[in-house]
């Protein structure tokens, strides 16, 4: 191994680190600065953590880990670096520069979604997933790609049995099966973190055919759909709201036969998690019973989390795991 594959080896095991920590706020509905005052860190430090321009600590691992009940998946990955380092076997120099935050769009874009409609449904052994987003760009400069995640718990209440479940059964692209459209056109995508239960994936404004970049005051549909297996999806789905939205819709089908119940919680960047302040409205079509529920403006970095469960089938027991 030569020097330069070491030290990507130590730089991907600060990114895997990093992603772990997101992941895992993700799960939890934390913001950044939630986290970081629950730890007893500066509010801006989580956000230097994810971004690379702190690197990992063992202090700071061990209280994330327990802040957000990850089941020692944010120990192991500080100790997976830790190894890296070790490995590197480079004699002491002066700590490298710090890494620029990647910025997510072009210099100058300033992406606003009008309307955010998230549709999954369930069959009764996978469920699937159709994101569409209408995005109008604010700022000055064309947008080129657009960043999306995919997180899943299975166990939510058993954050060491769920990360045991994906270490054995990772989630794969094939099963995944994601596709992205924009105007009539495929869009092509590219992974940027590949874990065991998360991933983030840039959604391109191209593909073999050419490229159609969203301009300076033009505005899109794209939609994106996955599928995941219900051994990998627990019965919980959270929306994160990242950008500047006006519109916000989940709707969550199952089969009338299950009998299913709704139900959820909001989380914002200054409170703790409380019900929803409208129900989500109920339907039946044929075999279907579908839930729906919209809000209008909602706070940037705000979360919202429906759950249910199933009347008509026996859920898990707190030894296999549990749902919340």
């Amino acid at each position: 191994m030569d020097a330069h594959d070491e030290e990507i080896t130590v730089e991907q095991a600060a990114e895997d680190y990093a992603a772990e920590v997101a992941r895992w706020r993700e799960v939890r509905g934390m913001s950044k600065r939630a986290l970081a005052l629950a730890m007893g860190f500066d509010p801006s430090y989580v956000s230097h953590v994810e971004s690379g321009r702190h690197k990992p600590s063992e202090e700071f691992s061990r209280l994330a880990d327990e802040a957000l009940n990850a089941g020692k998946a944010i120990w192991r990955r500080w100790l997976d670096y830790e190894q890296a380092r070790t490995r590197s076997r480079r004699p002491p120099t002066a700590p490298p520069a710090p890494r620029r935050p990647e910025q997510p769009y072009a210099t100058g874009s300033a992406l606003v979604v009008e309307h955010d409609a998230a549709r999954l449904q369930y069959d009764g052994s996978s469920y699937r997933l159709t994101m569409r987003r209408r995005l109008r760009n604010t700022g000055t400069e064309p947008v080129t790609r657009y960043l999306i995640r995919i997180s899943v718990d299975r166990y939510p209440g058993a954050p060491e049995h769920s990360n045991a479940h994906y270490r054995a059964h990772p989630l794969t692209w094939d099963e995944l099966d994601l596709t992205a459209t924009c105007r009539g056109e495929t869009m092509r995508w590219q992974a940027k973190h590949d874990r065991d239960a998360f991933k983030e994936v840039w959604l391109l404004f191209d593909n073999e055919h050419g490229r159609f970049p969203l301009y300076p005051g033009e505005s899109v549909w794209i939609e994106y759909a996955y599928t995941v297996g219900d051994d990998k999806w627990g019965h919980w789905f959270q929306r994160a709201v990242r950008l500047p939205t006006e519109q916000l819709e989940v709707q969550l089908a199952f089969p009338a036969a299950l009998d299913p119940v709704v139900w959820g919680t909001e989380t914002s960047m200054t409170a703790e998690a409380s019900p929803l302040r409208t129900p989500p409205v109920r339907s039946d079509d044929g075999e279907l019973r579908q839930f729906t529920w919209t809000t209008a403006t909602p706070a940037l970095h705000a979360r919202y989390r429906l759950e249910w469960r199933f009347r008509a089938r026996t859920e898990p027991t707190t030894e296999q795991g549990e749902f919340r």
